[in-house]
């Protein structure tokens, strides 16, 4: 009887030592690791920026660029009189922006275009189309406003990933 009792006692203390040295080393391994490094976060502005606006051209966050919305002005500050220049010179900024980053058109994932008048449809994409040269286009919203700044017919905001 006397020796069931410690085996069984060697059995249980053998348990909890199993148990116990188990919950050590989960507990060393999480002491030793550390939470991942966040992405660090990079302004771009292009060199002919107005510095007096309230946001960034892009966000660089890790391999994730936001552009901020553009609209395709000319010097002068206003839209070009032909529809292709207007999308030419936003587009141009737009890709200035991704280079920037280090990025091209064809890290494009998501483009967002506001247009103010739904019939230039075909004319934009007629432009959009030769900017990449992937067959892989990003995803894609086209949608109708109202208006937009100093009488722009279209603005762009994008979100690109570095492959």
């Amino acid at each position: 009887m006397q020796s069931n009792r410690k085996s069984a006692l060697n059995r249980r203390a053998g348990f909890a030592f199993l148990v116990l040295a188990a919950a050590g080393l989960f507990t060393v391994r999480g002491a030793f690791s550390q939470a991942p490094a966040q992405p660090a976060r990079r302004a771009i502005h292009l060199p002919d920026a107005n510095p007096q606006l309230p946001f960034s051209d892009g966000v660089l966050a890790g391999n994730t660029l936001y552009l901020a919305g553009r609209i395709g002005l000319d010097k002068s500050g206003k839209p070009p009189a032909e529809i292709t220049d207007e999308v030419k010179i936003l587009l141009d900024q737009i890709k200035a922006v991704l280079e920037q980053a280090g990025m091209t058109m064809d890290d494009l994932v998501y483009v967002q275009i506001a247009c103010t008048d739904l019939s230039l449809f075909d004319k934009f994409n007629g432009v959009y189309r030769t900017y990449f040269t992937t067959k892989d286009l990003p995803a894609r919203e086209f949608i109708g406003v109202a208006s937009l700044l100093r009488g722009g017919h279209f603005e762009l905001q994008a979100i690109a990933v570095r492959r």
